[in-house]
């Protein structure tokens, strides 16, 4: 849409009576001329000079804005300078916002900002078709200015409500996280003039903004000094379109890239028309017919300084392994990473950045980047790393060694810690290069920084080792994907050969991608894909860590403290040592009904689906149930006498085990939530499904009714050693009918309803019939008045509470 120049109209007959005999006629008057100019409007105000110049007018706390030129094309892009600090809100500083391709379009004495509509396109020359596409579809004005002046086209509009206002939903945040009603406080409001300035390919406009409400949640009362108004500084950021000469490089699922995807409304007939074009950074040869060649201009990260050693040369030598994957790609020096001048702003779309952000619970790390919606260029990447994860990662390391022992402490748990914050810099900056997660390299011998690892913690000569807890370096599978997005190729070269080249080699050394949708659902189905997970067998791999935990908690005491710490604190660390298998249940269960696939493409000659085998299911099963054993969930006894109630002060959190004992610790709490994590895998419904739809097509393989035998068999029939073991033996009971019942009842697959349904009938006339001692004989009694409840009103609610949640897990070391 052109803009509309205004002109001032004067009507024929007023004109005519003007006109008298041997006088001219008045001069039309000049468009525009009724807005005084932009200098005479903006006298006396501050300038900043710019990719859209800024005027500040102190004594009004207005801001103005210039814009050069209409229905030119440019990024609008929103972000959160300063945060709220909880990571359970979600709102961190220098949080980015979305990226928006915009246009300023005049209409008379209106400048709108206009959001066109780039997910629906016809790529073609013909611009009746283009039209008719754009026609079709909704674009959005996201805001209407009043043009206050004007000079030659040039145009000035009051920027301040545009710019004081949540942009970023920092109230709808705060609402959805149920920490109360929020509004923006104008008065409390205003541009922050320190952060606002004009660059030559862009311009910046930071405020500051005061949301007053009600507090209704725990979080926002535990961050805000005065949580009733909460104050956040908002950045909005108007950045030049990027210069021609950027070629989109098509997507490739195999590949491993995020990107941008749209519709093609002008693909011919028979051909997609889903485009879909990988997110990367503009990177060139100077010589591209060289097999290895300088970059035109590298790509350089910086490092927030406020990091502070050793952690800052952690971060930095991690980032720096991704040269690596460039040298892999034909480039030489072509990736760097610098530390941040004090002069720069992070939130400065020209800088790639790593920030250091504070929070007051651990939380997520991300990698997230400006990105071009047009063409899928990455013009900034943008890492936020959280404070915390290298601390989580200490703690772990107290608890596997119990090191405080004498005076000497082992700078083992040092080196763990930046070990994996050295990896966290890598994955994310990862992220910012435009890769995905790749969650089954750590099956090919941790080839991705970009999987999730877990420590790989050793036994060796019977001690705990952490020396390999980490890897260092790019992986094989980063140096492929880098190659595939970033290598640069003579125009003599077919690209989409060379491109399928490069897949069907890394296939070729066992290297492929397979990210989030195969490995985050408990119902996962693939048995290599997951997080947080090591090797390539998870039930030998699971039965492997079982043994390292029961080393690590036969030492466990008051050397997993430091000297001077309240007793009730070894919880802390007992915490993540009890769990160390959690992930590897995640990992082993998806054998069960699981397939092995790929992302298989027509003509690629992979093998797109084959069931797992019968023995792999078995093995798994048996691993899975062997971490529901009393004897594999007891405590030492000495580590129970030991831990006494929490010291005032000391207020219990989240990073605790529930308890059914109130102030003091218990012994029994933590059984109940570890196996609920591996019933709840097992009994997952959709891997119940898959175990049913097995049995029907693939006869030999595991059924779910002989995954129901076999659970009923290691849990309602095992034996107990002493009253410890049988305590917890009958709180596994009480998690494995919770979980049926609830299987039983809300399952969408009716066979497994039906089959879950009389496993709990069985099971209740099972446990009505003990007479053994009066504990086992009331559990028996109690289960089997539960499962009636259950079968004469299944649609009703249960009254009795279910088992204990386990402490929050994931991420144990970083997204």
């Amino acid at each position: 849409m052109r803009a509309v120049t205004p002109v001032l109209l004067v009507s024929l007959a007023a004109t005519a009576a003007c006109t008298t005999a041997g006088e001219p006629a008045p001069a039309t008057p000049r468009p525009g001329s009724a807005l005084p100019s932009i200098q005479s409007k903006t006298e006396g105000l501050e300038a900043m000079d710019g990719f859209l110049p800024l005027y500040w007018d102190e004594a009004e706390g207005k801001l103005w804005l210039e814009v050069p030129e209409t229905d030119t094309e440019l990024l609008y892009v929103h972000a959160l300078a300063s945060g709220v600090g909880s990571n359970d809100i979600g709102l961190d500083r220098n949080q980015l916002g979305r990226t928006r391709v915009v246009r300023f379009e005049r209409a008379g004495r209106k400048l709108f900002l206009v959001e066109p509509n780039y997910g629906f396109r016809a790529v073609t020359d013909n611009p009746a078709e283009r039209t008719a596409v754009e026609d079709a579809f909704a674009r959005s004005i996201l805001w209407g200015f009043t043009i206050a002046a004007e000079t030659d086209g040039r145009l000035l509009v009051d920027a301040t409500d545009f710019v004081i206002r949540d942009v970023h939903g920092v109230a709808d945040r705060l609402r959805g996280s149920g920490q109360g009603t929020y509004r923006l406080d104008e008065d409390r409001s205003a541009v922050h003039r320190a952060n606002t300035r004009a660059f030559p390919r862009n311009s910046e406009v930071e405020v500051v903004l005061t949301f007053a409400g009600d507090p209704a949640g725990g979080h926002i009362r535990s961050v805000a000094p005065t949580p009733e108004a909460v104050t956040v500084r908002q950045r909005h950021s108007f950045v030049a379109s990027p210069p021609p000469g950027y070629e989109p490089r098509e997507a490739d699922p195999r590949a491993g890239y995020f990107g941008v995807t749209w519709t093609d409304y002008a693909a011919p007939l028979g051909q997609p028309m889903t485009r879909r074009w990988i997110a990367r950074h503009r990177l060139e040869k100077h010589d591209p017919s060289a097999e290895i060649s300088d970059a035109v201009e590298p790509i350089v990260y910086y490092l927030d300084p406020g990091v502070p050693e050793p952690v800052r040369s952690a971060l930095l030598d991690g980032a720096r392994w991704w040269n690596q994957a460039f040298e892999a790609a034909g480039y030489r020096d072509a990736f760097r990473v610098e530390m941040l001048p004090d002069t720069a702003d992070p939130l400065d779309v020209r800088y790639n950045i790593i920030n250091w952000v504070h929070r007051s619970t651990r939380g997520w790390s991300y990698g997230s980047s400006v990105t071009d919606p047009r063409t899928g260029e990455i013009i900034k990447g943008h890492v936020l790393l959280g404070s915390l994860r290298v601390r989580q990662d200490y703690l772990l390391a107290e608890g596997l060694l119990s090191p405080y022992t004498g005076e000497e402490v082992s700078p083992a748990m040092r080196e763990m810690a930046l070990a994996r914050i050295r990896q966290l810099s890598a994955h994310e900056v990862g992220h910012t290069l435009g890769l995905a997660h790749n969650y089954v390299a750590s099956t090919a011998d941790r080839a991705s920084v970009m999987d999730y690892p877990h420590p790989l913690v050793r036994l060796v000569d019977g001690e705990v080792d952490l020396s390999l807890a980490y890897d260092t370096g790019i992986g094989e599978w980063d140096e492929v994907a880098i190659t595939y997005g970033y290598a640069g190729f003579p125009e003599s070269v077919d690209e989409p050969a060379a491109l399928e080249r490069i897949i069907d080699r890394a296939r070729d050394r066992g290297l492929v991608f397979l990210s989030d949708q195969d490995a985050r659902p408990a119902g996962s189905a693939h048995p290599r894909a997951h997080l947080w997970d090591n090797g390539i067998d998870a039930a030998a791999e699971l039965r492997r860590m079982m043994e390292v935990r029961r080393v690590a908690l036969d030492r466990f005491g008051e050397a997993a403290i430091r000297t001077g710490m309240p007793l009730a604190t070894l919880e802390e660390a007992l915490v993540p040592l009890y769990l160390h298998h959690r992930y590897q249940v995640e990992a082993a269960a998806p054998a069960l009904g699981g397939k092995y696939y790929t992302y298989a493409i027509r003509g690629d000659g992979q093998v797109p689906l084959r069931r797992v085998p019968a023995d792999e299911q078995n093995a798994a099963l048996d691993a899975l149930l062997e971490t529901l054993a009393p004897s594999a969930l007891t405590l030492p006894r000495e580590l129970v006498e030991l831990i006494p109630p929490r010291p005032y002060g000391y207020w219990p959190h989240r990073e605790l085990f529930d308890r059914y004992t109130g102030v003091t610790f218990d012994p029994i709490a933590p059984a109940t939530a570890a196996a609920r994590m591996t019933v709840a895998m097992i009994l997952n419904p959709e891997r119940a499904a898959r175990l049913v739809e097995q049995a029907a097509l693939a006869p030999g393989l595991p059924t779910f009714a002989d995954v129901l035998n076999r659970l009923e068999a290691a849990t309602v029939g095992a034996s107990a050693t002493d009253s410890y073991e049988a305590a917890i033996k009958r709180q596994v009971e009480d998690v494995v009918v919770r979980q049926l019942i609830a299987l039983a009842g809300t399952a969408p697959m009716p066979q497994v309803r039906a089959l879950a349904t009389d496993r709990l009938r069985r099971i209740g006339e099972r446990v009505a019939l003990r007479e053994d001692d009066i504990a086992d004989r009331a559990h028996g009694a109690y289960l089997a008045a539960e499962i009636r409840r259950f079968l004469q009103r299944p649609a009703e609610p249960q009254p009795a509470p279910g088992p204990l949640d386990p402490p929050p897990g994931s991420p144990i070391g970083g997204n």
